[in-house]
């Protein structure tokens, strides 16, 4: 039997709200039975994405709101994390380890390294209009049928 949901929040992109969207997300996909390793990755890499918005998307404005959306498709998680802030100018360079657009601010770089050494695959996509990060992680022993 194929299983499929969906779930969608939007936030401001406050620091505070990093744990909210842990939360959400790990409440949400919990319904596929996940191990405590696996809940634990995925809520790891989503606070890497959200801290990222936070901290990059809306420089010296009033802050914009960030978009969170899971999918559950049988085993599958996808998680998109969305700003609407200045984007990333080298997407490739950004996803380089250690790479910082703000060393003074004593930042590690390793944002987008954190994310897909924990997750299945991610995908980065940014222009001028925002930035948008998809993960997907396979649960390895998802229950085969969830009901309503």
């Amino acid at each position: 039997m194929k299983y499929s949901n969906f779930m969608e929040v939007t936030f401001k992109a406050l620091s505070v709200n990093e744990g909210f969207a842990r939360v959400c997300v790990a409440s949400f996909c919990v319904q596929l039975n996940p191990s405590v390793d696996e809940i634990t990755d995925i809520k790891t890499a989503v606070s890497e994405a959200v801290t990222n918005c936070v901290v990059h998307a809306y420089p010296g404005q009033v802050k914009g709101d960030i978009t969170l959306r899971c999918e559950l498709e049988n085993d599958l998680i996808s998680i998109t994390i969305r700003d609407k802030g200045v984007g990333i100018k080298d997407v490739e360079k950004a996803r380089e380890p250690f790479y910082t657009s703000k060393p003074s601010e004593e930042r590690s770089g390793m944002g987008f390294t954190v994310m897909e050494s924990f997750m299945d695959d991610v995908e980065v996509t940014s222009n001028s209009f925002g930035t948008t990060v998809k993960m997907t992680k396979k649960i390895v022993n998802a229950m085969s049928e969830v009901g309503c």
